[in-house]
């Protein structure tokens, strides 16, 4: 389904905007609330419960991150009120997820609960018919009423839901207070004042940013921001609506300053080399002062050694044009359960009880910033951070934006689109050898 970029930025907005300090009701529900559907414990012959296993693939395989011991947590508390229910876990980071789909949807050996990202990139899973619908689910206790207006669209195709997000979020520069006032600099206002900071903080001898970019959506994440700035929000749209090509000025515009950024030693040596894990933990753990990502991280920098010292603020300016207050958005990353499951009933009761419990559980981690689902509670008063309370308080702010470039383009350009951005952090390229090549790609890939 080709999704309109007016609507879609609608959607986020109105799923960001939702994000509400007011309680939901009892749509919270604690890890050993039992979900009601209780598929899993029916009796078979004799009474006879049937010991069965759930492979649940997921994104959380860093064990610090709040999400990664809520998972743990609330499959716990699940097996223990099933104890004929084994939910095996398939931990791995971004990238190796999405290869290992691939392989698996190839062979149509999809696992039971796996994670796919929103619109175009969920699209050919869809369409070979690989997912199972959710709607019956999402209509159990009051589940559909837990999301945040608007989002379940983005998994949504012919009027079925086919994925649960975790996350609805927004691109954000969270830097160490502490090794900006050793440098001397101050928060840059402007994409060439966070050159010139980038410069000053080499100078002292500190790592000025972090990024994981072997996962290759983290560079595209970044450089996006670029472009949103130098174009403005829906400049993919312009393009597969003809408006606009690869080759157009804002897009070359957006390059040569994202080169720019990288070759003022803005990364790490050998960034390319290093995971998502491995690049949020260098400023996780204050060996890099700067570090952009989605609003998703800040549950895992609260809960790092650097809590108390880390700030945020929004993407600057690029040549004097764009708006601080249009973000790069991010509806998050969803669970989709396989259409052959050889447990199809115990797994939708499964991922039914892991989403009631997932707000309440997230929350009271501290890791319920940028959550698709509404949440309980007063972030304050729950002792999340005055970095976190700065996050919420942006989200607030948000005027529209733009989504990621592989939740826009078909999977083949986008794929072109990824291996480009990630070139220039090894080596620089003419950026209209660059924008040709996106060009080149699209062309062929329509």
């Amino acid at each position: 389904m080709k999704k309109n970029m007016k609507g879609i930025l609608k959607l986020v907005m109105a799923g960001t905007l939702a994000l509400s300090l007011a309680a939901c009701g009892n749509n919270g529900g604690n890890a050993g609330t039992n979900s009601g559907t209780d598929k899993a414990n029916e009796g078979n012959t004799g009474g006879k419960k049937e010991n069965i296993t759930i492979t649940f693939q997921n994104i959380y395989p860093d064990p610090t991150d709040p999400k990664n011991i809520i998972m743990k947590k609330i499959v716990k508390a699940y097996e223990d009120e099933h104890p004929n229910v084994k939910i095996e876990l398939d931990s791995l980071n971004t990238d190796q997820q999405k290869v290992k789909l691939k392989t698996q949807a190839a062979s149509r050996e999809v696992p039971d609960i796996t994670v796919v990202n929103p619109a175009a990139q969920m699209k050919p899973f869809v369409d070979a018919k690989l997912f199972a619908p959710l709607n019956d689910m999402l209509d159990q206790n009051g589940l559909k009423d837990t999301f945040q207006e608007g989002i379940l669209d983005f998994y949504s195709f012919d009027n079925n839901i086919y994925a649960l997000p975790d996350g609805n979020n927004i691109g954000l520069v969270y830097y160490n207070k502490e090794l900006f006032e050793q440098a001397g600099v101050k928060v840059p206002t402007t994409f060439e004042e966070m050159v010139d900071v980038v410069k000053a903080l080499k100078a002292k001898g500190i790592q000025p940013m972090a990024i994981g970019e072997k996962d290759s959506w983290t560079g595209s994440f970044l450089f996006m921001n670029v472009l949103l700035r130098t174009n403005g929000p829906g400049f993919l749209q312009e393009v597969l609506d003809g408006k606009k090509t690869f080759e157009d000025p804002a897009f070359k515009e957006a390059a040569d300053a994202f080169q720019n950024l990288i070759q003022a030693g803005a990364f790490q040596e050998g960034a390319t080399s290093f995971d998502y894990n491995a690049g949020e933990n260098l400023f996780k753990t204050g060996k890099a002062a700067m570090y952009y990502m989605g609003s998703w991280a800040t549950g895992g920098i609260e809960t790092s050694s650097i809590n108390g010292k880390a700030g945020v603020f929004k993407f600057p300016t690029v040549n004097g044009k764009g708006d601080p207050n249009e973000f790069m958005l991010a509806p998050g990353s969803a669970f989709a359960i396989s259409a052959d499951s050889k447990h199809l009933p115990e797994t939708k009761d499964f991922l039914n009880y892991f989403m009631i419990n997932f707000p309440k559980e997230t929350f009271s981690a501290k890791g319920a910033v940028g959550l698709a689902q509404k949440v309980e509670g007063d972030f304050k008063a729950a002792g999340y951070s005055d970095m976190a309370m700065e996050v919420l308080d942006m989200f607030k702010d948000v005027k529209g934006g733009d989504i990621a470039f592989d939740n826009t383009m078909n999977p083949a350009t986008a794929q072109a689109h990824l291996t480009s951005i990630q070139n220039l952090f090894v080596k620089k390229n003419d950026a209209a050898n660059v924008a040709k090549e996106h060009q080149t790609a699209y062309e062929s890939n329509k």
